[in-house]
């Protein structure tokens, strides 16, 4: 069951941080690796770097260290590092300075916690999530010219992780501290923050926090090239009858401007295609701010955001394996006031004001969309 609310703010440390370069793998434990292999390899079409009977080491077709999604064989679903490469080995010291400064749980392993990874820092940080820092690794084969192997639906690159927080503002004042920037976010007119996207390598985010009770993890996503390698991962999950892995889109997000398709593993475990977000690279950058009421913030077409989006994530593990607590989030929740039987949005910013007052500001073939109670 949900828990407290944890404290409101989290001290700076006197100590730098770590600097990132990317989000780099994330390991995922599952409850049966064949069915996961299955769907990572066989279906989506990610490359065996090596397996065992516990575990499958998966990478994307351009990269070129040894893995970007770790699976493992366990007793619950959960995800038990995001992981991020830094750009020195001496980052690491300062990873283990930066974070038992703020005294969280500090764990360091010269020869890897998994395979084809160097020296690395594992933390539990403040707000409950496993995190991995590490520079050495085992280089492989960039496989970006092996055009006899690329699928039509190839996934090239991991871009980004999306965690589930209760209290976003205090999330992302910590990964600022982190040396993460804010790129997007969506808020309401009374300053409540419903989502944040943040940065290091120079597109829309390597992560993002999202309002909900937490920590979780809400998703992994994985880049392809082009919207139509997404839609022929759609055909071939029709195809093969796994139509119902789909949980979301294809669309386009207004946020990020990026093309999405959200699937499920055979675990529930999210997994988000995406591709043609925008530069963000400039000291200047501007933040794009988003009004929690315009209907094509989530999905640029205007199409409604399923429950389950908003309130199924997968749990993170503590560094023994044990599930954290989950904490309830107290401010307002997304779903409750855009989608939830009494929420209201809008397609056009002049409909905002006749919003609250009218419930029939949308088009009637909507209203089953947004409106909960409306719905069959």
């Amino acid at each position: 069951m949900p828990g407290q609310t944890p404290p409101a703010s989290i001290p700076t440390p006197t100590a730098p941080p770590p600097d990132i370069l990317r989000c780099a793998y994330m390991e995922l434990v599952v409850t049966d690796l064949a069915a996961s292999r299955n769907f990572y390899v066989d279906v989506l079409g990610l490359v065996v770097t090596e397996e065992d009977t516990e575990a499958v080491y998966l990478r994307s077709i351009e990269e070129f260290i040894h893995h970007n999604l770790v699976l493992r064989q366990g007793p619950v679903a959960a995800v038990a590092a995001f992981s991020y490469r830094v750009r020195s080995p001496q980052e690491l010291d300062r990873a283990v300075a930066f974070y038992t400064e703020l005294g969280c749980e500090v764990r360091r392993a010269p020869e890897g916690f998994t395979r084809g990874i160097g020296d690395s820092v594992r933390v539990v940080d403040p707000l409950g999530f496993p995190y991995e820092f590490f520079y050495d690794v085992e280089h492989v084969e960039r496989l970006a010219w092996r055009y006899d192997l690329h699928t039509p639906g190839a996934l090239v690159r991991l871009d980004h992780f999306n965690q589930v927080t209760p209290d976003v503002p205090r999330a992302v004042r910590f990964m600022e501290d982190l040396g993460f920037r804010v790129t997007e976010d969506i808020q309401d007119s009374e300053g409540t923050t419903y989502a944040a996207w943040l940065r290091r390598k120079p597109t829309v985010h390597d992560t993002a926090m999202t309002g909900g009770d937490g920590p979780r993890m809400h998703h992994v996503a994985f880049a392809t090239h082009e919207k139509h390698n997404i839609i022929a991962i759609c055909d071939k999950l029709g195809a093969l009858r796994l139509s119902d892995r789909i949980e979301r889109g294809p669309g386009r997000h207004g946020v990020s401007n990026a093309f999405y398709l959200y699937l499920r593993d055979p675990d529930g475990h999210r997994v988000e295609i995406y591709t043609q977000d925008y530069w963000t690279g400039d000291p200047d950058n501007p933040v794009v701010t988003w009004d929690v009421h315009d209907n094509q913030r989530r999905d640029w077409w205007g199409n409604p955001v399923v429950p389950s989006w908003y309130t199924e994530a997968s749990p993170v593990l503590d560094l023994d394996g044990v599930p954290q607590p989950v904490v309830a989030r107290t401010d307002t929740s997304e779903m409750a006031v855009t989608i939830g039987a009494d929420g209201f949005s809008y397609t056009r910013p002049e409909d905002a004001s006749r919003a609250q007052a009218d419930d029939d500001v949308l088009p009637s073939w909507k209203q089953g969309e947004y409106k909960l109670g409306h719905q069959l």
